[in-house]
């Protein structure tokens, strides 16, 4: 697979501006591609990788798990490389949602529903606190447990507390501390993973 000349150029700068580090060569290139979406250098001291988390997530992908998004955006951040690579089945969550239902949110609810389908997909959120809490809240009730979760909301408003709950799961799971994340920043550690299972994909 062959990046585009900027952006080997823009991570060469990232190297450089970081210089050194005490993440492994993967993560590395999945913290590298999150500071090239957001051009913010904060996320190198956010970024929490569960043991396992890469190693699954590479090996969901090449058995062509499906990936869930919470929110479109996330989708179509990923749908270009998904496309391109192993065409693994994409869903974004909040697009399954077929009734509202009362003191919970379209994103909650279209998680849950993907989860009864899907209980070993990956599961990507970055947007939606509440999805990422009822997704670990029914992961914790379950038999079926999710290749991977990525769990990197943004904002104010339970963001942090979601992270919490997600912290707390044997799960493989790959997390942004504090209330930094958002819909790039989701895109850019699946579209990381995708290039890792490509380079990794005869193993």
């Amino acid at each position: 697979m062959i990046n585009h000349p900027i952006l080997d150029q823009s991570f060469a700068i990232i190297d450089r501006e970081i210089n050194s580090h005490n993440f492994t060569p993967s993560e590395y290139a999945i913290v590298r591609r999150a500071i090239h979406a957001t051009a913010d250098f904060g996320f190198l001291e956010l970024f929490r990788f569960s043991p396992t988390a890469i190693t699954s997530a590479i090996a969901a992908i090449h058995r062509k798990t499906p990936i869930i998004t919470d929110v479109t955006m996330v989708k179509q951040g990923i749908a270009t490389l998904v496309s391109k690579t192993f065409q693994n089945p994409l869903i974004a969550a909040i697009e399954r949602v077929n009734k509202f239902e009362k003191d919970k949110t379209r994103t909650e609810v279209g998680i849950l529903n993907c989860f009864e389908q899907y209980p070993e997909a990956i599961y990507v959120i970055g947007n939606a606190p509440t999805a990422l809490i009822a997704l670990c809240e029914r992961v914790s009730q379950s038999k079926g447990k999710p290749a991977l979760i990525v769990g990197v909301p943004v904002g104010f408003v339970s963001v942090v507390e979601s992270k919490n709950v997600l912290s707390r799961l044997e799960i493989p799971q790959i997390c942004i501390e504090g209330r930094k994340g958002g819909s790039p920043v989701a895109a850019a550690i699946v579209n990381a993973l995708i290039v890792l299972a490509w380079e990794n994909k005869e193993c």
